[in-house]
C-alpha cells in the first residue's frame, strides 16, 4: 500500500486499529497479562524480545489479516524488528494493515489536573526513521484527570503543536488527549475537552488532516462535531482500562468512532495457548471489536 491507499483505508475502512504499542514502562505488565512472569526475562533486551514474540504472533495470526484490523500502532522497537522475514511495517501492509508509530516519550508530572507529554527531544530522528520505514502515521498520549480548564487547554495545545510538526514531516498524527475514565468529573471535563479540540481543528492549515484518539465519552455522540470536521481523518476510541465487553458496549453507542484497543484486544491471549486456541481467542476479540466499531 502506498500513502494514498493507506489514507483511504483509514478514512473509510470498516474495522478498527489495534494498539500494539506498549513501551518500556508498560511492557512488564503486558507480559504478565500474556503469562510471561518477570523472572522469565532479564534486562530490557530480553524484555523487548519477549514482547516482540507476542506481537509477532498476533500479527501473523490468520485472523489479524482478515480485513477487520485496518491499522496497528507500534512501539519503536517493534517497528525496528522483523516479522515473517519482513520489517514489521511491511509485514502489516502485506496483510492490509496500516502501520502507525508511538512517538511520545512518556508523561510529565501532573499539573493543573493533567499530565502533558515529556519533551519530545527524540522526535525529529524518530520521524525521519519512521518515514524511511514506510509508516503512515504516529500516536502520542497525554492524560487528563480532572475538569481543570487550564490543564485541558495545555494538553490540547501541546498535542496540536506536536501534531503539526509530525504532519510537516509527512506523517498523519493521532492526537491522544486521554481523559481518565475513573475521573469523577469526566462528563463535565469532556465538554471542555471537545471545545478545545474544535479550536485546535479550526486553526489547522487548510487541507491538513489529523486523527483523534479519545476515551469513549460519558455522553454518547459527544464527539460528533469532531468526527464531522474536515480536518479530521478518523476518530478512534481507547479502551482506557475497560474489559472487552465493557469497551465494546460503550463504543457501540458512539457511531462514527472506531476502536483502537490494547487491553480490549489482547486480554485473553496467553503464551501457552496452542496456535488454534490463540487464533480462536484473538479472532473472537477482533470480531467483537470490529462489530462495535461499525455499529450504527
Amino acid at each position: 500500500m502506498n500513502f494514498e491507499e493507506m489514507k483511504a483505508k483509514i478514512a473509510t475502512g470498516e474495522g478498527f486499529i489495534a494498539a500494539l504499542d506498549q513501551s518500556g514502562g508498560s511492557t512488564p505488565k503486558a507480559l504478565r497479562g500474556y503469562g510471561v512472569s518477570d523472572d522469565e526475562w532479564s534486562g530490557d533486551d530480553e524484555m523487548f524480545a519477549r514482547i516482540h514474540e507476542m506481537r509477532s504472533r498476533v500479527i501473523t495470526s490468520p485472523c489479524f489479516g482478515g480485513g477487520k484490523v485496518i491499522g496497528a500502532i507500534l512501539f519503536e522497537k517493534t517497528m525496528d524488528g522483523m516479522v515473517d522475514g519482513m520489517t514489521t511495517a511491511d509485514a502489516l501492509k502485506a496483510r492490509g494493515v496500516v502501520p502507525f508509530i508511538k512517538v511520545d516519550q512518556g508523561l510529565a508530572d501532573e499539573d493543573s489536573g493533567a499530565q502533558m507529554m515529556k519533551p519530545l527531544d527524540k522526535l525529529p530522528a524518530l520521524l525521519e526513521k519512521s518515514v524511511a520505514a514506510g509508516m503512515f502515521g504516529t500516536k502520542m498520549r497525554s492524560v487528563i484527570k480532572s475538569a481543570n480548564a487550564t490543564g485541558i487547554a495545555n494538553v490540547v495545545e501541546q498535542q496540536f503543536a506536536v501534531g503539526n510538526q509530525i504532519a510537516d514531516a509527512g506523517l498523519v498524527p493521532i492526537l491522544e488527549p486521554e481523559y481518565d475514565i475513573t475521573a469523577a468529573d469526566r462528563g463535565e471535563g469532556e465538554e471542555v475537552l471537545l471545545a478545545e479540540i474544535m479550536k485546535g481543528l479550526d486553526a489547522l492549515p487548510e487541507g491538513r488532516q489529523v486523527m483523534l484518539k479519545l476515551a469513549i465519552p460519558v455522553a454518547a455522540g459527544l464527539y460528533n462535531p469532531a468526527i464531522a470536521h474536515p480536518n479530521v481523518l478518523r476518530v478512534v476510541a481507547l479502551s482506557g482500562g475497560y474489559s472487552t465487553d465493557e469497551a465494546c458496549a460503550h463504543l457501540a453507542r458512539n457511531p462514527g468512532m472506531i476502536a483502537s484497543f490494547s487491553r480490549g484486544l489482547l486480554q485473553d491471549l496467553r503464551k501457552d495457548l496452542s496456535d488454534e486456541e490463540f487464533d480462536g481467542a484473538l479472532g473472537r476479540a477482533i470480531d467483537q471489536i470490529a462489530a462495535a466499531s461499525v455499529a450504527g
